[in-house]
């Protein structure tokens, strides 16, 4: 059977598989354009379990593409705490924004125009159009990329933009009418039974039959991908500033670069003996006894931090930081969650 032949039998398979087993998710009781689209970004390289809260909460702050568009982008942040990959919350905002002054508040109901938002790719503006308008476009992500990898056992590399150009024209070749359905129901499939990084639910799956893989036992195998650099390890020193009113001192990060724009707790690059961190606090104004805190790590995709950190209780609160207490901190300051592992003890030193 030749490719095309088993690619035009995954719509009805997969449709009356979907229509069984599709998850109950907040974004498809009610798929308007506004709604689908902040699923999407929240969902990207995030787990749906992880996400639905936050989706619940940050529709009930910004349920108009109006509201998203004014909020204050701190009160954005503060809503997204948590999520990680914060430049998809910022893009987010700048596309709503871009929404109200180019389109009228009105999500636009073209693949073409969605690719204009910031923060919006292929993938994204494919699953709007087909979600929420009904628009005959792919939505290719990974999930997509391994489920027909398997199904027609390519060893082609995923990574490689032509590999994914030649499949999103191939899956548009069999697109049926209900194509929101169709494109969500691959994505479903690679979610809960075509799964990465462990073995497929083959016996589980409605495409057990017409899939190679499957049938030739290589499944696992499936997809190639060029193995990612290894990741860059970098040491940093952190400072935990407490001053005499309990009040923790922050600083934002360049509005450039790896968690651009956010707050974190003070520091320097690499790991500060008790003089250095004296020095580096005089460079700053900021006077107080040095006691060793906790040690915490964090993966980002493509950097490790290793930190350690030093508590200092300042004689006074410097002009370099931002001072906040603990309402502060809950209800302002979105703090990312690389910086987790000072958490109880942030908790326990920031006065009420």
């Amino acid at each position: 059977m030749e490719d095309r032949e088993v690619m035009a039998q995954l719509p009805q398979l997969l449709l009356e598989w979907y229509d069984r087993s599709a998850r109950v998710l907040p974004w498809r009781e009610d798929p308007t354009p506004y709604r689908v689209w902040v699923s999407e970004i929240m969902l990207q390289q995030t787990r749906v379990e992880a996400v639905k809260p936050y989706y619940q909460r940050f529709l009930e702050a910004f349920p108009t593409v109006e509201a998203l568009a004014q909020a204050p982008t701190d009160r954005v942040l503060k809503l997204w705490e948590g999520l990680g990959y914060y430049n998809r919350a910022r893009n987010l905002q700048k596309g709503a924004q871009a929404v109200v002054e180019q389109f009228g508040g009105r999500v636009p109901a073209s693949f073409e125009e969605l690719r204009s938002l910031p923060g919006v790719g292929d993938y994204t503006a494919g699953a709007i159009a087909s979600i929420a308008f009904g628009l005959p476009v792919p939505a290719v992500d990974g999930n997509v990329l391994r489920v027909i990898s398997r199904v027609l056992c390519r060893r082609d590399n995923i990574l490689d933009p032509k590999v994914k150009r030649r499949m999103e024209e191939e899956i548009r070749q069999i697109l049926p009418r209900r194509v929101g359905d169709f494109n969500q129901s691959l994505m479903e499939l690679g979610a809960m039974i075509c799964l990465p990084g462990g073995p497929p639910k083959c016996l589980l799956c409605p495409l057990n039959q017409v899939c190679r893989g499957c049938r030739e036992g290589v499944a696992l195998e499936l997809p190639v991908k060029t193995k990612p650099k290894p990741r860059k390890k970098e040491d940093r020193t952190l400072f935990l500033l407490v001053s005499r009113q309990g009040r923790l001192g922050l600083q934002r990060r360049p509005e450039q670069g790896l968690l651009a724009g956010l707050w974190e707790l003070p520091g320097a690059e690499g790991q500060l003996a008790r003089e250095e961190a004296e020095e580096f606090l005089g460079q700053h104004g900021v006077e107080g006894e040095l006691v060793p805190g906790p040690k915490a790590k964090h993966i980002f995709s493509h950097v490790e931090w290793h930190m350690t950190s030093w508590v200092v209780r300042t004689v006074a609160e410097g002009e370099g930081f931002t001072w906040a207490g603990r309402e502060d901190l809950q209800q302002t300051y979105a703090l990312p969650a690389a910086f987790k592992g000072f958490f109880p003890l942030v908790r326990e030193l920031v006065a009420e």
